[in-house]
């Protein structure tokens, strides 16, 4: 089969559907999609809280819970223990398939009568307002993590320790601030980066230790700004630039980034691939178009896909993984999830499931909610597996000759995800707002939720501009103050670990709650989108001539022109080299 070029039902834009990609969608037996990429990507990712919490009252006791979903999603929440009971059963929520009836408005009004847990936790122990994970130890407002210990403020730490402030570090000890680590110790606002252990504001570095400020070494040791110092000056250095202080940090920072801004970046951020693009790929092979993911195979259109053991031969498949096999259009389904289609929440074990949202261990479900260890069902409804199999495509028939259309008008058949208008999480809640920046105006112009996330009041004790510069004067009182971030003015607190955690590492106190710091931190990440866009390599240096080159390319002082496939925009100030323009500046 040729390529194909569509438009867009959504954005309007062209996109193409290779090949390849005929050849997956007829193995799983579904139709073509008629959203591009993005627009799909989108769609999932407003089926995605990540980090936010809510107060909401439990719908069997009546008391006051802790809920990502908020009160105005409609759903009935309860605890993760009650869910898990036998005090009540899914199945008892069952409804006869209605043919007069869109299947999208029957299965929504199933999704509002069956209870929901409030968040999503396994195997945690002692890790108190960590959610969206598994395996967390004395770990704390930890989310989209797993199997890490001692942990505090964090997204997407996997298998680390002793880490906090970071973003989707892996196999990490005692790092902080920091984004895209892998097998790290002691490094302090330093991205993808990996093998490497007492770095300072370092980008790009790979087997690296004890430099600062530098970019793109490999197997190097101290370091400042790429520059070789001996072992004892080097040292003298660092202690010169006073990184226990406040002050310090802020100034060495500034002298870092601009440093950074003179370096060239490679195309594609990531390491040990074959036959991969999209941003932050690592470890992977045939991994295309997709975004931080690892350790993962023959992929495309995939995002937030971490954690081992391998993933393969998915499409349009975003968070989690862990072993999540020849599925298409799911959202936060793993462990073991195998032929799943547009799906929500379904784990562990789940097989089989279309259209299904927060089932446990189920097979062969077509349009369920929350159910446990089931097969054979609709609308959570049992059939015999023959009844089964003859009323699903009775249905995906009738979604073909009955589809939902949105607010937007928008086309939804069998072969579509959820309408977005669907989602029980305000848009600015999701993790779509980190990718796809709209007002609230927007957003409910076009029929999406807007949830605004409720702060305690607390009466302020002391100014971020009132802490002491150094960590050295800090004392315990500070566990007493109500402190003010400088940014957005609200109260935060720093608690006992994370002050034990500071002074072992001295580093000085942050002056921005945990929820800014957290948005300092992704505004550094690039986002979804990629741009074709040329080598800018132009011989003996870069085009801008920030950069000049320290090693002969193969296209001599020509400019190389190579067109690639990046996450960094065309009208971004970073210098874009292509893969072998920047193995030759790196290796």
């Amino acid at each position: 089969m040729n390529a194909e070029t569509k438009v867009c039902q959504n954005c309007k834009n062209d996109f193409v559907i290779e090949p390849e990609d005929f050849n997956f969608y007829e193995k799983i037996k579904v139709p073509p999609p008629t959203f591009c990429p993005v627009c799909r990507a989108e769609r999932r990712f407003v089926f995605r809280n990540e980090r936010k919490l809510f107060r909401v009252i439990d719908d069997f006791t009546g008391k006051e819970i802790l809920s990502t979903f908020p009160k105005e999603s409609g759903k009935k929440i309860i605890t993760r223990e009650e869910w898990n009971g036998d005090s009540w059963e899914a199945m008892d929520y069952g409804a006869d398939y209605d043919f007069s009836r869109n299947f999208f408005e029957q299965l929504m009004e199933l999704n509002l009568k069956v209870p929901i847990y409030g968040f999503n936790v396994s195997r945690m122990i002692n890790s108190p307002y960590s959610f969206n994970a598994q395996g967390m130890k004395n770990s704390y407002l930890i989310v989209n993590s797993s199997f890490s210990e001692n942990c505090m403020y964090g997204n997407a730490i996997n298998h680390s320790k002793d880490c906090v402030d970071n973003s989707h570090v892996t196999q990490s000890e005692r790092c902080y601030e920091s984004f895209w680590l892998n097998n790290c110790y002691q490094c302090y606002f330093t991205t993808r980066s990996m093998e490497s252990r007492n770095l300072y504001f370092c980008r790009g570095c790979v087997g690296c230790n004890d430099c600062f400020g530098c970019v793109n070494l490999r197997q190097s040791s101290y370091c400042i700004f790429n520059k070789q110092y001996s072992k004892e000056d080097y040292f003298n250095e660092i202690n010169k630039m006073h990184l226990n202080i406040f002050s310090g940090v802020e100034e060495a920072k500034q002298k870092s980034r601009a440093f950074w801004d003179t370096q060239p970046s490679k195309y594609h951020q990531g390491l040990k691939n074959l036959n991969c693009t999209g941003m932050y790929v690592t470890d992977s092979k045939n991994v295309n178009d997709s975004y931080l993911v690892r350790g993962c195979e023959d992929m495309r259109f995939c995002q937030y896909i971490e954690e081992p053991p391998t993933s393969k031969d998915n499409y349009d498949v975003s968070v989690w993984g862990q072993n999540t096999e020849l599925c298409y259009e799911t959202m936060e389904c793993g462990e073991n999830a195998y032929n799943n289609k547009f799906s929500i929440n379904c784990w562990p074990s789940c097989r089989d499931n279309e259209y299904c949202m927060y089932n446990f261990s189920s097979a062969d479900c077509f349009g369920c909610v929350g159910l446990k260890k089931k097969q054979y069902c609709v609308l959570n409804k049992q059939y015999t597996k023959e009844e089964y199999k003859l009323i699903v495509e009775k249905i995906k028939k009738h979604m073909d000759e009955m589809p939902y259309m949105d607010k937007q008008s928008l086309i939804y058949k069998y072969g579509e995800f959820f309408p977005i208008e669907f989602s029980p999480f305000g848009y600015n809640n999701t993790i779509a707002i980190e990718h796809f920046t709209i007002t609230k105006e927007e957003a409910e112009k076009k029929g999406y939720g807007w949830v605004e996330t409720p702060r305690g009041e607390y009466k302020i004790t002391k100014k971020a501009s009132e802490l002491p510069d150094s960590i050295n004067d800090i004392t315990d009182q500070i566990l007493k103050e109500v402190i003010e971030c400088e940014k957005c003015k609200k109260a935060y607190r720093i608690l006992e670990n994370e002050l034990i955690f500071l002074r072992n590492e001295k580093i000085p106190i942050p002056r921005m709650c945990n929820e800014c710091r957290h948005e300092r931190r992704i505004s550094d990440r690039l986002k979804l989108f990629l741009y074709e866009r040329p080598c800018m390599c132009a011989g003996e240096s870069d085009e801008t001539k920030k950069y000049k080159n320290t090693a002969k390319h193969f296209h001599g002082d020509k400019p190389c022109n190579e067109i690639v496939k990046t996450g960094y925009a065309p009208d971004s100030p970073d210098i874009v080299y292509c893969e072998k323009c920047y193995q030759q500046e790196v290796y």
